[in-house]
């Protein structure tokens, strides 16, 4: 476990990340919760588990983007309080995307992960991922 806080404490001060209050706690969490199909450097698993790195904050910058990342089932059904999960999500994205990041990004709340939470994504995930890709696509042609 010493090792766990010392490749946390790696990560990132408080300061350097918002919405991220304790940082070791999160990447803790991010080992427990998602590192097994996410990988530990984010990079998934092309064929079943969709990467991290350099792209997760891309969902910021479409309209739905940011309540489908809460709403994912492995985000909204996981076993931490609103309050980690909402810290979780800011580290995650700023640890793995920061070159995404919108310049006005306002980190995820307990409060609004509370909302978002109780309306998880089924079956219909993969057609409201596509959506957001092409999205993203259409986004990135017209900029």
């Amino acid at each position: 476990m010493m090792a766990l806080a010392a490749s946390a404490a790696a990560q990132g001060s408080p300061s350097a990340m918002t919405g991220v209050a304790n940082p070791e706690q999160a990447h803790i969490d991010y080992i427990l919760k998602c590192q097994g199909c996410h990988q530990p450097e984010g990079g998934g698993d092309i064929a079943h588990t969709p990467p991290l790195q350099g792209e997760v904050a891309r969902f910021l910058h479409v309209p739905g983007g940011r309540e489908f990342l809460a709403r994912v089932p492995g985000v909204a059904s996981v076993d931490l309080s609103d309050a980690r999960l909402a810290q979780l999500l800011n580290w995650t994205l700023q640890r793995f995307d920061r070159s995404n990041m919108p310049a006005d990004f306002e980190p995820y709340s307990a409060a609004e992960i509370s909302q978002l939470r109780r309306q998880p994504l089924r079956l219909e995930r993969e057609a409201t991922r596509a959506s957001l890709l092409a999205a993203m696509g259409e986004r990135t042609r017209d900029h």
